[in-house]
């Protein structure tokens, strides 16, 4: 049987997000794993500062990573099981977020130069 692409049907603001909270989770300054349960909690969201971002060694435009301000995003990304927390503070992706496959990949992030 062949794996459905996006399977909880998110839309393109919400994979975004969850893509850039992945990338997030691999940065040891961004976020702190917990081993036991798999999950990873991302002790600071990146703030938009003009046109980019900086979401860990990547600039991404401020459009695409215009869901990390938006609680309805989170409130999505939570009920599906993908997240929890407050976005305002805290946030932790689940063992099922960071596995999510986004099928977004690198497409909208270029390495910093500054």
């Amino acid at each position: 049987m062949v794996e459905k692409k996006n399977p909880l049907k998110l839309n393109k603001l919400q994979l975004r997000t969850l893509a850039l909270a992945q990338v997030l989770a691999n940065d040891p300054v961004a976020s702190m794993k917990n081993e036991t349960s798999g999950e990873v909690t991302l002790v600071r969201l990146p703030h938009i500062h003009g046109n980019h971002v900086h979401v860990g060694p990547y600039v991404v435009s401020a459009k695409d990573a215009s869901g990390f301000n938006n609680p309805a995003v989170w409130v999505v990304l939570g009920r599906k099981g993908l997240t929890h927390g407050d976005p305002s503070g805290v946030v932790t992706i689940t063992a099922e977020g960071l596995s999510y496959e986004t099928g977004l990949g690198d497409k909208f992030m270029e390495v910093s130069d500054h």
